[in-house]
């Protein structure tokens, strides 16, 4: 029913965390994408994981046009995609799993030795959690989301804000299924570990 994609792009040292974490689900996701855009940090990742689908692009297309590419390979009912330095909960497929929306949000826990950044993007929107931050993202957007992929293709990732200081394609795909209707459901739970490191790529 679902199909994870695993984005990365100079990401290769965290990685095997993020597909770890796939891996230990208590339900599996019918599919697990990987795709490493023109980095070539991810290869020895392909022997460990063959359960895992490994694209290798030899030449980086950008956020935007990889996760278009990614997007047009989903065959399943619902997709959700994560960075490679990041992480989720090990029940977090199983939670939305049981979930009907066209999008189902989570929150977020944000961490790594750069999480104290998220106090100034994001002011007054997160709380300290066991030495982390907790997110709150409920009816809100985030890169992570569950959508349903018939929709998701219907809008696509063709777009960032310009306007905005902090561009973000998904941004622009959350307003435009929105404007289709979608319907939105939202887990009080902090399922993704959003990890603030230094070799962040945004």
């Amino acid at each position: 029913m679902i199909t994870v994609v695993i984005a990365s792009y100079g990401y290769g040292h965290l990685a095997a965390h993020c597909i770890e974490s796939i891996l230990s689900q208590t339900v599996l996701p019918a599919r697990t994408l990987f795709v490493d855009d023109g980095a070539h940090d991810c290869l020895h990742l392909e022997s460990l994981y063959p359960e895992i689908e490994f694209i290798h692009r030899q030449k980086n297309l950008g956020t935007v046009a990889n996760f278009q590419d990614m997007l047009l390979r989903v065959d399943t009912e619902y997709v959700m995609f994560i960075g490679a330095d990041n992480w989720i909960r090990s029940d977090t497929i199983e939670l939305l799993s049981k979930e009907k929306a066209d999008i189902v949000t989570y929150d977020i826990v944000v961490t790594g030795e750069l999480k104290d950044e998220i106090l100034e993007r994001v002011p007054g929107e997160s709380f300290k959690i066991n030495g982390d931050h907790y997110w709150d993202r409920k009816d809100k957007h985030h890169g992570s989301m569950m959508y349903r992929t018939a929709l998701g293709k219907q809008v696509g990732y063709h777009k960032r804000f310009a306007e905005r200081s902090n561009p973000q394609e998904d941004w622009n795909l959350w307003d435009k299924m929105l404007e289709q209707g979608a319907t939105v459901a939202s887990l009080k739970e902090g399922l993704l570990f959003y990890r603030r490191h230094r070799e962040n790529f945004l």
